[in-house]
């Protein structure tokens, strides 16, 4: 007897261990329960067979049958009594589904409401993290990579995004599915029921890189940026797609519409059986730019037709600092981040935009330092009015053909005698200049660049501007740690826009636009204004924005002052001045040609040739539009960066007079 029990009581630890075994959470409660069961089932068994069937053979066979039992009930209990409303929960989420209804983000627009960028729908291959939970992900690399024509790599990386992911999240395995695609899922969707196929919108850009550097990009979120804090507190997630570069950055958070969704009863395979309730999504804001579609189209086919296609327009309303034109050359596809980026061939696109030695990725524009070379002179002769170096009634200065300084002597291009402020601004007179330089001091530079704000960043919205680099002792020191000292020949170089100055374009542009309207520093900016977008379900209606204008800085400029520049100005294109060949009678441009050696004299040929420079306004006494060109290594600003110029200035002339441009005089090149 004592061993029936011992028997019966190792029956019962046996159910229990079993229970223990296979009960989902390992709960204890339900193995207790079954071992309890197990027990009182395998006694139960034991005594029928011995007492009432009067059978000690069939004891142990009794005994296996009530543990056998006793298991099942356990068991039973466990599920419907312990475990039911868990697994109530689990079979309702396995039922009902939450999909995305992913949002268009905003239209981008030009000044006149033509659109630039738009996002057009596709299909994309989605994989249910719900349906994989439990599976080996990377068992699915080689089949899915093999049947939709995926780089195998990438795939494993969006797997490996998806252990941060909650449960309920999806993972885009392919974008812009082909037909082939889509019937390859469904033809597999035995094997892979967590795939399924969406429609969502993709982004549209124009063909040629128009507009490149200012619009930018979108691409998928990457997990370094996952992990910023300024990404996490947006609630971003792996697989959204955010703007990387340009203006799509900047103003992520307004082009970015709210995503809707669908909830949806599926069966066990997936496959949506009826639709409970559906929250359409709120498309972004659009956005209208300050661009002219015109002038920028302009600006890129002047720099495609350089001989190097190298270099950069911007064309500016100085009156506000809208920026009506930024082209930076050469430019790159955007749609190769938001169409191809996934693929091996767009991969390999990317790395040879990355390793191209003439740098397309690269916005010239607000990234590029080069030397000013004589548009510096311009700054320099408002400076050395306001500073008293020289004045209205006195400003002749010698020219000498150039000056000594110790042993050292520094030319000029000619010999312009002892001309007047006027003069050496249109025949641009090193010279002067150089004696202007060492009149007004490193000290007056140095004020001079803190007044334009040239050696600071212009506050334009777009991403990753530099600073110009400007002279000062301390530039020099790190720029030349073999000879620190700072010395009259450094002030000589200052004065003249080569060796201590490296400016951005916009920079540059921006001081010389706020000459032209008397001192009024303005923000360059793009942004015009975002529309707004009404409520939609539980999303609230987002209100209108335009461009937040700081107040302008005032540099004070005299009205005398302005004047004599001004004429100086003028008289570099309208009288006998670097770039006479560019007029334009009835509608005067006031400018400035530049010419910036990257290398000494005597090798400044082939890829080392001087960089061309104009920067410039119209009409010359009350400005509409403000424009700067920069050609790389072509020669002379009047060859190359003037003309450039007068064909933005024709365009502009055109849509705003109605009629054609008056006639250029040909230039030789």
């Amino acid at each position: 007897m004592i061993l029936d029990i011992l028997g019966w009581i190792i029956f019962g630890l046996i159910a229990g261990l079993i229970a223990k075994a296979i009960m989902p959470g390992k709960d204890p409660g339900g193995a207790i329960v079954t071992i309890i069961l197990g027990i009182i089932g395998a006694v139960i068994g034991g005594f029928i067979g011995r007492n009432l069937l009067g059978r000690p053979d069939v004891n142990e066979s009794f005994s296996l049958t009530g543990l056998l039992l006793a298991v099942l009930g356990g068991r039973l209990y466990f599920l419907q009594i312990v475990r039911g409303s868990y697994y109530a929960e689990r079979a309702e989420n396995q039922r009902i589904r939450l999909l995305p209804i992913p949002a268009p983000r905003g239209v981008i627009m030009d000044r006149y409401g033509r659109v630039i960028v738009d996002s057009r729908p596709i299909y994309n291959v989605i994989l249910s993290r719900e349906d994989v939970q439990g599976k080996d992900l990377a068992a699915l690399v080689e089949p899915l990579s093999r049947g939709l024509k995926i780089d195998a790599d990438i795939l494993r990386e969006r797997f490996e995004q998806m252990r941060t992911m909650p449960a309920f999240e999806s993972v885009r395995v392919k974008e812009n599915a082909t037909p082939a695609d889509i019937a390859w899922v469904e033809a597999h969707k035995l094997e892979f029921p967590e795939l399924r196929v969406e429609q969502q919108p993709q982004r549209q850009y124009p063909p040629g890189g128009l507009l490149a550097h200012v619009i930018g990009y979108v691409g998928e979120i990457s997990p370094k940026q996952l992990e910023d804090p300024k990404y996490k507190e947006k609630g971003y997630k792996p697989g959204d797609i955010i703007g990387q570069e340009g203006v799509e950055a900047i103003y992520d958070e307004y082009l970015r519409g709210r995503d809707g969704y669908r909830r949806v009863v599926v069966d066990s395979r997936g496959h949506i059986q009826a639709v409970l309730e559906e929250v359409p999504p709120q498309p972004g804001q659009d956005m209208v730019l300050t661009i002219d579609l015109d002038l920028q189209r302009k600006a890129e086919e002047q720099l495609a037709q350089m001989p190097t296609k190298r270099g950069v327009i911007i064309a500016m309303d100085p009156n506000n600092g809208e920026i009506l034109a930024m082209a930076s050359y050469p430019t790159f596809d955007p749609n190769l981040f938001s169409q191809r980026i996934t693929t091996r061939e767009g991969r390999a696109e990317y790395a040879a935009l990355l390793r191209d030695p003439q740098h397309p990725l690269y916005n010239r524009a607000i990234r590029g330092r080069y030397p000013p070379g004589s548009t510096w002179k311009i700054p320099m002769a408002v400076a050395g009015l306001e500073q008293g170096a020289i004045t209205v009634e006195h400003s002749r200065l010698l020219c000498g053909g150039g000056i000594q300084i110790g042993n050292k002597f520094t030319r000029c291009m000619g010999n312009h005698g002892t001309p007047d402020l006027r003069t050496a601004i249109m025949k641009s007179c090193d010279g002067y200049f150089y004696r202007l330089g060492l009149k007004m001091g490193i000290e007056g530079i140095m004020r001079m660049v803190d007044d334009f704000e040239i050696n600071k960043r212009t506050g334009v919205d777009l991403p990753h501007e530099l600073r110009s680099w400007t002279p000062s002792p301390e530039f020099k020191a790190r720029f030349n740690p073999r000879d620190p000292q700072w010395k009259d020949i450094d002030t000589v170089y200052a004065s003249f826009g080569q060796v201590y100055e490296f400016v951005t374009p916009l920079a540059l542009l921006r001081a010389i636009a706020a000459i032209g309207v008397g001192g009024k520093l303005y923000t360059p900016h793009l942004l015009k204004e975002f529309k707004p977008v009404r409520e939609m379900g539980p999303f609230p209606a987002r209100a209108g924005k335009t461009f937040d204008h700081p107040e302008p800085k005032i540099v004070p400029i005299r009205p005398e002052h302005h004047k004599l520049v001004v004429d100086g100005m003028w008289a570099v294109v309208n009288d006998a001045g670097t770039a006479a060949r560019i007029r334009m009678a009835g509608f005067d441009i006031a400018g400035k040609t530049g010419t910036a050696q990257v290398v000494s004299l005597g090798k400044d040929v082939g890829k080392n040739k001087d960089h061309s420079w104009f920067v410039s306004y119209a009409p010359a006494y009350k400005p509409e539009i403000a424009v700067l060109a920069l050609i790389e290594n072509v020669g002379f600003g009047a060859s190359y960066a003037a003309p450039a110029t007068r064909a933005i200035y024709d365009a502009y002339y055109e849509k705003t007079r109605g009629e054609p441009p008056p006639q250029q005089v040909a230039m030789k090149r």
